[in-house]
C-alpha cells in the first residue's frame, strides 16, 4: 500500500485531514486556556492533546471506528497510571 492509498483510507474513516486538524486545534487551543492547563504534566498535557485529536477524528469522521474510541481509552489510562505514581 503507497502513501496515497493510506491516506484514502484514512480520509473514508476519519474524515478529510484538513478539516479534522481544525477540529484538534480548535479543542486544544481551549485546553491551554483553562487555569489546571499550566498544572498538569508534560504526559498529561500530551494524553489531553492526544484526545482531543482523537476526539476530533470521531467528530469529523466515521464515529463507529472503534480504534478511536479504544485509542482515548489508552490516553486516558496512560494519564491515570502516571497520575497514581
Amino acid at each position: 500500500m503507497n502513501v496515497d492509498d493510506t491516506i484514502k483510507g484514512r480520509d473514508a474513516s476519519y474524515g478529510p485531514f484538513a478539516k479534522q486538524a481544525c477540529i484538534a486545534q480548535t479543542l486544544k487551543a481551549i485546553m491551554r486556556t483553562a487555569r489546571g492547563w499550566a498544572n498538569l504534566d508534560s504526559d498529561m498535557k500530551e494524553a489531553l492533546d492526544m484526545i482531543a485529536a482523537k476526539m476530533s477524528r470521531v467528530l469529523i469522521g466515521d464515529p463507529k471506528v472503534a480504534d478511536s474510541w479504544h485509542d482515548i481509552a489508552g490516553y486516558a489510562k496512560l494519564a491515570e497510571d502516571e497520575a497514581q505514581t
